[in-house]
């Protein structure tokens, strides 16, 4: 073969390897964005309010700073001021992973694609939450007979009512069991978060308050000489800790590392442990997450269908026909929810 001959073949070949590799270069550089992607995803972190947004965030953040560092991903903190903030970008799907409690559990595992993965533990072992009534300890409402004695002249100040320990545990527990609303029983009705209510009791803009246990604990941190100013005239039944919910559809195997995380966070005997559990001891009264599944919701599903079927029954209807129908109804959905809830 001449030299010229051999110099058209050799040409020919490296302008072929050269179209093969441009035409390679898209694959390879997507498959490299994926990886980047997968690598640069940020896990979004709900947190439901207690006390401020900000302080939330602030008690959340050296345990979300711990998840990211063991995942390599970044992670974002959503703390809104409100319940319904939390439950909207929840259901716009901003959210990977959350700590809800009750109503707001309920409707991110029956309406917005989410799934029990773990239970909020309490540092002194007790199986949930006291829903509680305040008042001030040097005004004239010294029991809930007091409270309830006088229609029309008290200032409630209550929780949304998606708030378990703020509006469905007083509800279904004080009012509705006597065919009381508190949206008609009292002078005015202020709502707003737990911490706000009680500076409001304890400044005489309002007479009483719903608070919880936690709350209370976190309110005598923070206001110590408010706090002794409040006093309890009513506790609810035990109402079950909050849950951690994961969006369904998560990619793998990140989501399971995340569930994983959270499950053996702050356990082991080790000085990696008990650095995590002090960072837990920053959130009120969180000493860890056990594995649990959608059923632990059944409480507050019971709570809701308590408090609704007192509301029907003791509502004003314009036939005893309208009033069954309700009753049916708030009987369908209750054991529709119930089935929901199985794994």
């Amino acid at each position: 073969m001449s030299w010229l001959r051999q110099s058209r073949v050799l040409v020919a070949a490296c302008l072929g390897f050269c179209v093969c590799m441009v035409a390679l270069l898209p694959r390879v550089a997507g498959a490299f964005d994926v990886q980047r992607s997968q690598a640069d995803q940020v896990i979004h972190f709900g947190i439901l309010p207690i006390g401020s947004a900000a302080e939330s965030r602030k008690q959340w953040q050296p345990l979300l700073d711990d998840l990211a560092t063991q995942l390599g991903h970044p992670v974002s903190a959503i703390s809104v001021s409100s319940y319904a903030g939390l439950s909207s970008a929840i259901g716009d799907q901003r959210v990977d992973i959350a700590f809800l409690s009750g109503r707001l559990a309920i409707e991110a595992v029956l309406k917005q694609r989410m799934g029990v993965v773990a239970q909020f533990v309490r540092t002194d072992g007790a199986r949930g939450n006291v829903g509680m009534l305040v008042v001030r300890g040097d005004g004239p409402i010294k029991s809930v007979a007091d409270l309830l004695a006088s229609p029309a002249r008290w200032r409630y100040a209550r929780g949304e009512p998606l708030s378990v320990t703020g509006y469905v545990a007083p509800e279904a527990e004080v009012f509705a069991p006597r065919g009381l609303n508190s949206d008609t029983f009292f002078a005015s009705v202020h709502v707003g978060n737990h911490q706000n209510n009680m500076l409001a009791v304890v400044n005489k803009e309002a007479d009483v308050a719903a608070t919880n246990n936690p709350d209370l604990d976190l309110f005598a941190r923070n206001f110590p000489r408010e706090a002794t100013q409040l006093k309890v005239i009513w506790r609810s039944t035990t109402i079950p800790c909050g849950v951690l919910v994961i969006r369904e559809g998560m990619p793998e195997p990140l989501r399971s590392q995340l569930i994983a995380f959270m499950r053996e966070y702050g356990k082991g005997s080790d000085a990696a442990a008990a650095s995590e559990r002090a960072k837990m001891a920053l959130v009120p009264d969180l000493a860890g997450f056990d594995a649990a599944d959608s059923r632990v919701l059944k409480p507050f599903v019971d709570m809701e269908y308590t408090l609704l079927r007192l509301q029907a029954k003791n509502g004003r209807w314009v036939s005893e026909q309208a009033r069954d129908a309700r009753l049916h109804q708030i009987e369908s959905q209750y054991q529709q929810m119930l089935s929901a809830l199985q794994p």
